[in-house]
């Protein structure tokens, strides 16, 4: 099986526990406003443009198959409506100032580059997949992770759990670790920060536990979209409904995705919004714990 493919991160520690190479697979099925990685949410190879990295040398004009680059210096260089995220000028650019997001790979090519990585997986380490949403290829998953398996690497999914069930179902027997995440309680309140409504994702989150699946829950928390009383209150109420005692991680907001926001010319809908301060954050950390929620903060 072969998946799209924009980056295979290695020493990682912010994607499960230990050291972990993190393969991001492209595709999602949401439109969250806060997102960090906005080149995974097409299924489709891209190409991205770094404006301060351009020389204007016109190189990736001449090679450019489909006439998609933009001539001058006053306007994004790449115009998507005849891009087909080829990177023909990318490969031609001596200064980086394209770049290729999403190559197609296959279960084995992704399985060694995680093997070579292998010395570094102390301390309950291993391979992490992530996105966008990775469930949706579940026959990648499988199949990597059961090379993983054979070889004695941990596997862990990031996901929304905004999949079919039986996407879900067919990578579970592979998967040591799942990381969940639970960004509403609300479902018109999900539906207009993400596109689409929870109810999916709470019947998947019902599912994996039924299951018997290792979960860590997570809430990337926005400020303004989820860190309310309520809000905290109504999430703990469903985590305590599905496991006896409940862990959750909390995933505070951060800019790090503007720059690619820019280098796709796609507009970023919290460009806007502040980071939360350390004593907000504490504030909701300690209102879960108040509500027999063991809850941790993702540094």
């Amino acid at each position: 099986m072969q998946a799209v493919v924009t980056n295979i991160q290695g020493y990682s520690i912010h994607d499960g526990p230990g050291i972990r190479t993190v393969v991001f697979l492209k595709g999602c099925g949401l439109r969250c406003g806060w997102c960090a990685n906005p080149e995974c949410i097409s299924s489709e190879p891209q190409t991205g443009f770094i404006e301060n990295l351009c020389a204007q040398c016109g190189k990736c004009e001449a090679v450019c198959p489909n006439g998609a680059i933009r001539p001058g210096p006053d306007r994004h260089r790449i115009d998507y409506t005849r891009c087909d995220g080829c990177g023909t000028c990318a490969d031609a650019c001596n200064y980086n100032a394209l770049v290729k997001y999403g190559r197609e790979i296959s279960e084995a090519e992704a399985f060694e580059a995680v093997r070579r990585d292998k010395i570094f997986y102390t301390n309950g380490g291993g391979v992490t997949v992530s996105g966008g949403e990775p469930l949706l290829n579940p026959e990648f998953i499988a199949g990597l992770f059961r090379l993983c398996r054979e070889d004695g690497i941990s596997t862990c999914i990031e996901t929304s759990g905004f999949v079919k069930p039986e996407n879900l179902l067919k990578a579970l027997p592979f998967t040591d670790l799942l990381l969940f995440d639970i960004k509403h309680i609300d479902s018109d309140k999900h539906s207009e920060f993400t596109g689409q409504s929870n109810d999916l994702i709470l019947e998947n989150a019902r599912l994996a536990v039924s299951e018997g699946a290792e979960i860590l829950f997570r809430m990337p928390l926005i400020p303004g979209v989820n860190d309310s009383e309520w809000c905290v209150e109504a999430i703990a109420g469903f985590l305590k409904q599905l496991q006896g005692a409940p862990e959750l991680q909390l995933m505070p907001y951060h800019r790090l995705g503007d720059s690619k926001y820019a280098a796709l010319d796609m507009p970023y809908a919290f460009r806007d919004v502040g980071v939360m301060p350390r004593d907000g954050i504490l504030r909701v950390k300690e209102s879960f714990a108040r509500l027999g929620v063991d809850c941790s903060v993702s540094q």
